[in-house]
C-alpha cells in the first residue's frame, strides 16, 4: 500500500489530528476543572483555588442522601440489565433463525425507541406508568428503561447470532441434545461474548439515561443522574463544590461499573469470536 504524501494528505492529516487534541483538551479540562471545584475551598478569578479540602464530599454525601440514590441507583441498574437479556437475547435468536412476514417492520419497530428522542415516548409512557400504579417506584424505572434497552439488545444479538452455523445446533440434536442441553452446551458459550457485549452497553446507557428516568422516578427511585438534576435545578440556595462533588461521585461510579464490565469482556475483540470458536 503507497501512502499518499501530497499536501492536501498532509493538511488533512494534520487537520485531523488538531481536532482530536482539541477535543481531547477541553474534555479533560471540563472533567479537571469540576473535579478541582470539588476539592476548592474558594476558587474564584484566579487559575488555582485558594485552599484544598475534601468537606464537599461529605457534605453532598448528607445533602443528597447519596447513599440511597447509589443504592437504588445499583438496583435500577441490575434489574434493567438482567430483563434485558432475558428478554432481549430470546427475541433476538427468534429473529435471527425464523423467516417470517412482517419481519422487516418488526425489526423497523426495535429500531424505534433508539431513533427516536427518548422524551417523544418518554411522556405517553410516564402517563401509562402513572396510571398503572408503576411510576414513582422503582418497578417504573425499571419498565421505564426496557422500553429502549430490550430492542438495543434485540439489534446487537441479531447479527452476533446470525454468525454462528445453525449445521452446529442440528448436529447436537442429531446426538440428542435437547432443548436445555442444545442452549447451555452449545449455544450459551457462542454467544456469551455477544451477551456481555450487549450487555454492557446497556449498562452504561441504564446508569447515564436520564429523560426516562426523570419522568417516572420518585422521592424513593430517584437514580444518581437524576439527582444530580435535582441539585443543580431544584429551588434553594446550594454550595456549587459540593453540587461538583456529586457529579465526581457520579463520574467515579460510572468508570467503576465500566472497568468492572470490561474484566469480563472486551468489546474490541467480538467480532470474530463467533465464528472462530464455531470453527473449532
Amino acid at each position: 500500500m503507497i501512502k499518499d504524501t501530497s499536501l492536501t494528505a498532509r493538511l488533512w492529516s494534520a487537520a485531523v489530528w488538531a481536532f482530536i487534541v482539541f477535543f481531547v483538551v477541553n474534555l479533560f479540562a471540563m472533567i479537571g476543572s469540576v473535579v478541582t471545584s470539588s476539592f476548592a475551598t474558594r476558587w474564584l478569578g484566579t487559575w488555582l483555588p485558594a485552599g484544598w479540602t475534601t468537606r464537599w464530599y461529605g457534605s453532598a454525601w448528607a445533602e443528597f442522601q447519596l447513599g440511597e440514590v447509589l443504592t437504588v441507583t445499583f438496583q435500577a441498574v441490575f434489574l434493567v440489565v438482567l430483563f434485558s437479556g432475558l428478554l432481549g437475547v430470546p427475541a433476538a435468536y427468534a429473529l435471527a433463525r425464523r423467516d417470517f412476514k412482517g419481519k422487516r417492520l418488526l425489526m423497523l419497530l426495535f429500531l424505534l425507541p433508539l431513533l427516536i428522542p427518548p422524551i417523544t415516548f418518554g411522556i405517553p409512557l410516564a402517563t401509562v406508568l402513572y396510571q398503572t400504579g408503576f411510576a414513582g417506584s422503582l418497578a417504573g424505572v425499571v419498565l421505564a428503561n426496557l422500553v429502549p434497552t430490550v430492542p438495543f439488545v434485540v439489534l446487537v444479538m441479531v447479527p452476533f447470532i446470525e454468525q454462528i452455523d445453525p449445521k452446529i445446533e442440528a448436529a447436537a440434536q442429531v446426538f440428542g441434545a435437547n432443548t436445555s442441553r442444545l442452549f447451555l452446551h452449545v449455544l450459551l458459550p457462542l454467544l456469551l461474548p455477544g451477551i456481555l457485549a450487549a450487555l454492557l452497553l446497556v449498562l452504561v446507557r441504564t446508569i447515564a439515561i436520564f429523560e426516562l428516568t426523570f419522568l417516572v422516578a420518585g422521592p424513593t427511585s430517584q437514580t444518581l443522574v437524576v439527582a444530580l438534576y435535582y441539585a443543580v435545578f431544584a429551588a434553594g440556595v446550594r454550595a456549587v463544590q459540593s453540587i461538583d462533588a456529586m457529579a465526581v461521585i457520579y463520574m467515579v461510579t460510572t468508570l467503576i461499573w465500566l472497568v468492572i464490565a470490561l474484566r469480563f469482556v472486551n468489546p474490541t475483540q467480538l467480532v470474530g469470536r463467533p465464528r472462530e470458536q464455531a470453527a473449532h
